[in-house]
């Protein structure tokens, strides 16, 4: 855990170990993994197991600011900070064996999950597009019901720019993840003194959350192209569906559904109840039932890395601020609600993995 968070920056602001020019970000955008991947970062067999291969094309950089650009040059392979992590797991409970094996999870195995975006970057073309967007409702005189809201009519130009940037966004997130990844597999063959192979480190599914894609769903009765915004909700696509790659057509897609650091994860698989009723889509993780400055005052006089290690696991965070944030109780238990999905059949269980140890922002 100690090397691994020497090796992947973390925290508030934190630069990574790339150094990107301005046409080298350009090329980021655009491309995404693939980008990672053809710089040595990884392999290509990792494209078919990321979701729209790790690249989704309409990305322009053009529309995108300078100061996006800026914030982006020093953060690409970084973990930040809030809710984002990588954990070193173990799997404890296999509800599904025949899916599991198709992923080659077992009983006992260890696993790595990373949940992390488009940092820096992708919070700047969201606060650039807001403004947008207000400017636009009033231009396109749309009455909105709420002040937090904002908007602008599909083909409108605000629109079109704001997709063509949030797409360069998921893409900068798909590469992020992908170069943290292969700094992952280097450290474990270092301290393991093993080749990757040898390990068996093998990427499952990398999958995104907080994205609007156009669709083909089916509404009363009807094919339609609709664009699902799937904002705190990750996508759950069923057995056969187009967009899955070869390897996941007979099971359907694997779904991430992450936990507190005290409890537990989930791996599960999309299904066609899912299509039917939730756009395909499903849950992204457990949800707080604290808000940040009530954690922050609930930890007060508490060591939360201390209770953690009591529990087995080890945590290393860049701040006390951040483990006291994220506490097992700040959040519902991950068990009740991937129950819910599970039992409402928009995903359905694979295994459970527990926490050994936690990297934190």
């Amino acid at each position: 855990m100690e090397i691994l968070y020497n090796e992947i920056p973390a925290g508030v602001g934190s630069k990574g170990k790339i150094r990107l020019t301005g046409e080298d970000e350009r090329k980021l955008l655009l491309n995404g993994a693939r980008w990672a991947v053809e710089r040595g970062y990884g392999a290509v067999s990792d494209l078919e197991r990321i979701e729209s291969g790790g690249c989704i094309e309409g990305a322009n950089p053009d529309v995108i600011s300078q100061k996006a650009y800026e914030r982006g040059r020093a953060q690409q392979g970084t973990l930040g900070s809030g809710n984002h992590f990588l954990e070193i797991q173990h799997v404890d409970e296999i509800y599904d064996k025949n899916a599991a094996d198709e992923m080659g999870l077992f009983h006992g195995q260890i696993t790595i999950m990373i949940h992390t975006g488009s940092r820096g970057f992708g919070h700047q073309v969201c606060t650039d597009f807001l403004e947008v967007m207000e400017k636009a409702a009033v231009k396109y005189r749309i009455d909105l019901p709420d002040k937090e809201l904002a908007c602008a009519p599909f083909n409108s130009p605000e629109a079109q720019d704001y997709l063509a940037a949030m797409r360069a966004a998921a893409n900068y997130a798909w590469a992020n993840r992908q170069c943290i990844t292969h700094w992952i597999r280097e450290t474990f063959q270092r301290v393991f003194m093993a080749s990757p192979r040898d390990l068996g480190i093998s990427l499952i599914y990398d999958v995104a959350h907080n994205i609007a894609k156009i669709e083909e769903h089916t509404v009363r009765g009807k094919k339609m192209k609709l664009i699902v915004h799937r904002k705190g909700a990750t996508r759950a696509f069923p057995p056969g569906h187009p967009e899955l790659p070869d390897i996941y057509k007979r099971i359907g897609q694997p779904v991430l559904i992450p936990g507190d650091m005290g409890r537990a994860s989930f791996v599960l698989l999309g299904t066609e109840k899912a299509m039917a009723e939730t756009f395909g889509s499903t849950c992204h993780g457990a949800g707080r039932v604290m808000s940040r400055h009530q954690a922050i005052r609930q930890a007060k006089g508490r060591s939360i890395w201390r209770e953690m290690e009591d529990m087995g696991i080890i945590v290393r965070s860049a701040g006390r601020g951040t483990l006291a944030e994220e506490m097992p109780e700040a959040y519902k238990d991950i068990s009740n609600v991937v129950d819910v999905t599970h039992n409402a059949g928009i995903s359905k269980k694979v295994a459970r993995l527990r926490p050994l140890g936690v990297v934190k922002g």
